[in-house]
C-alpha cells in the first residue's frame, strides 16, 4: 500500500481495479439475476444452483485477493522492515471469516 500524494491510498490491485470491478459487476448481475427468479415464482433448485453459481464467483474474488495480500501486502513489509508476521495474521483471520462464511 502506498501514498498517492492526495489523501488517497492505493493498494496492489489498483493495477487490476478495472477486472476486479467488471467480476464483481457481473457478481452483481448474478445477484440481481437470482432476486428476479425469487419475485418470478421459479423452481427453487434453480434459485439455489444460481445462489451457489454467484457464491462460487465471490469466493474466487476473495481468493485473488488472499493471493495478492500475500504476495504484495506480506511481502513488502518484510522487504520494508515492517511485520509481516501481522499482515499474515491478518489473511489468517480473512481466511478463518471465509471457511466460516
Amino acid at each position: 500500500m502506498g501514498e498517492s500524494g492526495t489523501g488517497e491510498e492505493h493498494y496492489w490491485y489498483a493495477a487490476e481495479k478495472k477486472a476486479l470491478l467488471g467480476r464483481l459487476r457481473r457478481i452483481e448481475g448474478q445477484v440481481r439475476g437470482v432476486h428476479r427468479m425469487v419475485e418470478d415464482d421459479t423452481y427453487c433448485i434453480e434459485i439455489l444452483t444460481q445462489i451457489s453459481a454467484a457464491t462460487r464467483a465471490l469466493q474466487a474474488v476473495a481468493i485473488g485477493l488472499l493471493e495478492g495480500h500475500l504476495g504484495h501486502c506480506v511481502a513488502d513489509a518484510a522487504r520494508d522492515g515492517g511485520d509481516p508476521t501481522a499482515k499474515v495474521k491478518e489473511a489468517t483471520e480473512a481466511i478463518a471469516r471465509l471457511v466460516r462464511s
